[in-house]
Formats: structure tokens, C-alpha cells, sequence
């Protein structure tokens, strides 16, 4: 099995620099962040900064699903245990019988696929998406690290 060394030089452009990125970001989150709890309740975005963000860039504004600062980062702390350790943790949870269901649906899906599909065209598709995502989650587990710190720094989160 082939291993990436850390000292592994790696254009900034890269997926694999864009994902350590993301994770170095996410532990940064989590090591900041020591009483989780005190993020519950808090709205996710500062009212100021809610409006300047939605006037001032082009891409269309989408209400967060996350309700507050807690479950955004219990999102971004999944996520980050995603790539580290991958998806089949996750699998493993339901019944046998659900396994075998999307095990058999998977090779359906993957025989309708491979029929006249253009595999480079949807691999740059996915990796576009890719670097989007793991962009914008990077920014947010740095948003939620800084105001955390300001916040508790100010004693604002402390009831």
C-alpha cells in the first residue's frame, strides 16, 4: 500500500492540498474549542456580517441548515471523520440486509453508468465540486474557530 509522506511536496492547487487544508482547519476547530456546549444556541452567522455577506457577492443566498454554531460544528467534525477515516464506518451501521440492498443496487447503478458515459467528464465535474466544498468548509471551520475565540474571549457565549 502506498503512503503519502507529510514532507510530500504538493502543488496549493492540489485536491490533496485543499483536503489537508480542510483538516488541518477542522483540528484547529476542535482543539480551540473546549467547552462545545457553549456554542449551543448561538445563531450561526453575527446579524452584521449575515447582511454584508448577502448584499455584497454574486452567488444566490441559501438558508444554512444548521441552526446554530453547535450543530454546524458537529457537521464540520463529521465531515472531517469522513475523510480520515471514510465511509464505510458509517455503512457498517445498518442491518445486513440494508448492506446487501445498496451493495446490489450499486452494481445496477454502476452497469447503467458505464454504458456510453464520459468517466473524465464526470471525474472533473466531481473534483470542481470537490474543491468548491472542501473550500467553503475550510472558511467556515475558520469563521466558527475565530468567533469562538472572540466571543469567548469577550465572555459574550457565557451565560
Amino acid at each position: 500500500m502506498m503512503q503519502l509522506s507529510n514532507e510530500t511536496p504538493c502543488n496549493k492547487h492540489s485536491l490533496l492540498n485543499v483536503m489537508n487544508r480542510f483538516i488541518a482547519a477542522a483540528n484547529n476547530m476542535d482543539e480551540t474549542i473546549m467547552v462545545p456546549n457553549l456554542l449551543r444556541d448561538v445563531p450561526l452567522e453575527d446579524r452584521a456580517s449575515q447582511a454584508s455577506v448577502s448584499h455584497n457577492n454574486n452567488e444566490p443566498s441559501f438558508p444554512s441548515k444548521q441552526r446554530d454554531m453547535y450543530e454546524h460544528y458537529l457537521l464540520l467534525k463529521s465531515i472531517k471523520n469522513d475523510m480520515e477515516w471514510g465511509l464505510l464506518k458509517r455503512e457498517m451501521g445498518g442491518s445486513f440486509l440494508e448492506m446487501t440492498m445498496k451493495h446490489e443496487e450499486l452494481q445496477v447503478n454502476e452497469g447503467a453508468a458505464e454504458e456510453g458515459s464520459d468517466l473524465e467528464g464526470q471525474f472533473h465535474y466531481h473534483l470542481h465540486g470537490l474543491f468548491a466544498v472542501l473550500s467553503k468548509l475550510t472558511v467556515q471551520a475558520d469563521d466558527l474557530t475565530n468567533r469562538y475565540k472572540r466571543e469567548i474571549g469577550g465572555g459574550s457565549l457565557l451565560r
